[in-house]
């Protein structure tokens, strides 16, 4: 039994006589049990039937105000023969020659509810090999599915009012929702069992479209057209949210000049794209040693071809990537230091997002084991602390970063002959401020500016009369090799000036970098 009321009978005639299929008429009633959804549609249409053939009711008449001479004709007529129908003067019945797909939802309630579509979706689940705990099942509708919705709408509206219904448009179910409640159970019993839930972090997606009937949201540029910008990555400027946009500001009137009400039927269902699934990004963070004089921290290409053979990014994200099954990744690190510099120490902390990652869960083991299968690959780098962070954790490596300081050593060149007591003075030397502009080797990929930085420190090591070490503990972001050989005065003071002769840099490690991120994890 349908849980609908006599007031419901002239709506649901009304919905049956546009051609709306009988889940689309349960929508427009505010029906919300979903169990009803997943009744065969030709039963359901049985039950509507069945129940606007019980009572006579025209469009302008209310059960409220009928008479008591009304209710006792309804008592005689109870007792003979069922009359025929009354239909409303503003609806035809439909005629066996018209098409059977609904105008409203296009027959995606109609057609593609449906073991069919549920096999669909878990085939294409279990093609890419994804592992997941539950999965949410998403659904895209052709964007003139709102203005049929619209044109509906308009249509039962006069009923609505005349029957002083407390309903609004809001209040209609939509129609992903229906189709959810309707393929949820299907899905997950095709998958064994699988939780199909309303959040997770597997999506699968099912989209429809209906090239056909494209052409139904055109008359909205015109009457609305600032609700439609072109953007770079749509296909149409006819997207979902401009076209509710759009629905939402045009007259009832303006649209009733456009469109026909209630929507035209048309011979052809929605058809479904193949099955998208997408699993959230998963985040891993660690900290990197950097052995090697000639390893790029990225990929090194110049108009398209590469000049080193590998990359600490590539060393790193390969048997993460493998292991993961992610499809991509971005990587990222607090600073970067130039293919020639070693980075020490604790190393620096990087983190990488994994792009759809088939395999999504590891426990800590596991990750130990990734982190020594990429030490095992290469002696050029080295990793520590690997481990599976928050997106909300990712931020922190970037949180006052140059505020943050970094530790680092140098051997430096000196043109002129010096003596252990002529660079003693630099170990005196604190927060010193230097003016930066931005470095020629670097000019081609940063704004022209002016950068003031910070030294905290410093310290010489002499070794002979045109060589010596310096450690040097900065603000982030300081330019190491600039201040030593000055970048032809670019970096004000520099230690050209410091030391009244030629000076330049041989070597550069950097020794600490100073972010407490992420957090170490024992060996």
């Amino acid at each position: 039994m349908l849980p609908l009321k006599e007031k419901d009978k002239p709506l649901v005639q009304k919905l049956l006589s546009s051609g709306c299929c009988p889940r689309c008429v349960l929508r427009f009633c505010c029906i919300n049990v979903q169990s009803l959804y997943k009744i065969p549609p030709q039963e359901l249409l049985k039950e509507l039937k069945e129940f606007i053939g019980h009572g006579e009711i025209s469009v302008g008449e209310t059960i409220e105000n009928k008479s008591q001479s009304d209710a006792d004709a309804e008592q005689e007529a109870d007792e003979a023969p069922p009359p025929k129908r009354f239909k409303p003067e503003e609806t035809e019945p439909m005629r066996e020659e018209e098409s059977p797909v609904c105008p409203v939802c296009l027959g995606v309630l109609q057609e593609h509810c449906d073991q069919t579509l549920a096999s669909k979706v878990a085939e294409a689940i279990k093609t890419e090999n994804y592992e997941f705990d539950s999965l949410v099942l998403s659904v895209s509708l052709p964007a003139q599915l709102c203005v049929r919705e619209h044109s509906c709408w308009l249509h039962v509206k006069t009923e609505v009012r005349a029957k002083s219904l407390v309903l609004g448009k809001d209040d209609v179910i939509q129609v992903k929702e229906a189709f959810k409640w309707n393929m949820q159970s299907l899905v997950s019993k095709t998958l064994g069992g699988a939780a199909v839930v309303s959040k997770s972090a597997f999506e699968v997606g099912v989209e429809f479209v209906h090239p056909d009937t494209d052409k139904d949201c055109h008359f909205l540029a015109t009457t609305c057209s600032d609700c439609f910008k072109p953007t770079k990555n749509k296909e149409s400027v006819f997207t979902r949210m401009a076209v509710v946009k759009a629905l939402e500001k045009i007259s009832d009137t303006n649209f009733l000049k456009h469109y026909p009400c209630p929507p035209p039927r048309h011979s052809s269902s929605c058809v479904s794209r193949d099955v998208q699934c997408l699993h959230t990004s998963v985040f891993i963070a660690g900290r990197y040693n950097k052995f090697c004089r000639s390893l790029p921290q990225t990929p090194w290409l110049i108009n398209g071809e590469r000049r080193m053979e590998s990359s600490v990014e590539e060393l790193i994200a390969g048997p993460i990537l493998e292991t993961f099954r992610a499809t991509g990744f971005n990587f990222s690190s607090s600073g970067r230091e130039d293919v020639d510099v070693r980075t020490l120490g604790n190393g620096r902390p990087f983190a990488m997002e994994l792009i759809n990652p088939h395999k999504p869960k590891f426990n800590r083991d596991q990750i130990k084991k990734i982190q020594q299968e990429i030490n095992d690959s290469s002696d050029k780098i080295r990793v520590r602390d690997l481990q599976i962070v928050s997106r909300e954790a990712m931020g922190r490596m970037k949180e006052g970063e140059e505020e943050k300081t970094k530790s680092y050593r140098a051997l430096v060149w000196t043109e002129k002959p010096i003596e252990k007591e002529d660079i003693s003075f630099l170990n005196d030397i604190k927060e010193l401020t230097l003016d930066q502009k931005t470095p020629l080797r670097v000019l081609h990929r940063r704004a022209l500016a002016v950068r003031p930085r910070v030294i905290h420190s410093m310290s010489s090591e002499y070794r002979d009369t045109h060589h010596f070490y310096l450690e040097l503990k900065t603000q982030a972001g300081t330019y190491i090799k600039e201040f030593v050989h000055g970048d032809f005065g670019r970096t004000k003071p520099n230690m050209c000036q410091l030391l009244q002769t030629e000076t330049d840099i041989l070597e550069l490690d950097v020794e600490s970098v100073d972010v407490d991120w992420p957090p170490p994890i024992p060996e």
